[in-house]
């Protein structure tokens, strides 16, 4: 029972995390892991984010939508399969992911000791 209490308290600290990253940055942790995830993979499907995201099909079809008209990514049609949509960063979205990359992000107590920060 104690390691189902920590994870309760891991989720509150999330939970914490995102409200100060919400407000600071105007996107919702899952926008801000989107971005971060398509600077690191450069093109990605839908179905392939929601994999690195470990979300719903469904989860990550909103979060794309949200960011998509914020023009932080655009979307291209796959070479082999025309059907197939992939997504990357526009230059803006790079711009937000780098310069979120590079500021010091208060992170509570509970989970700089997890992340080693």
């Amino acid at each position: 029972m104690e390691t189902l209490c920590k994870i309760r308290d891991i989720y509150t600290s999330i939970e914490k995390f995102e409200v100060v990253f919400e407000k600071e940055y105007g996107l919702s942790l899952n926008e801000g892991m989107l971005l971060c995830t398509l600077l690191e993979i450069k093109s990605l499907s839908s179905t392939e984010l929601a994999r690195k995201l470990g979300l719903t099909c469904s989860n990550t079809s909103k979060v794309i939508k949200s960011i998509e008209g914020q023009n932080f990514i655009e979307r291209s049609l796959g070479k082999e399969d025309k059907r197939q949509m992939y997504f990357k960063l526009t230059k803006e979205g790079e711009t937000k992911i780098k310069s979120i990359k590079t500021t010091k992000i208060d992170v509570p107590e509970e989970l700089q000791a997890i992340l080693g920060v």
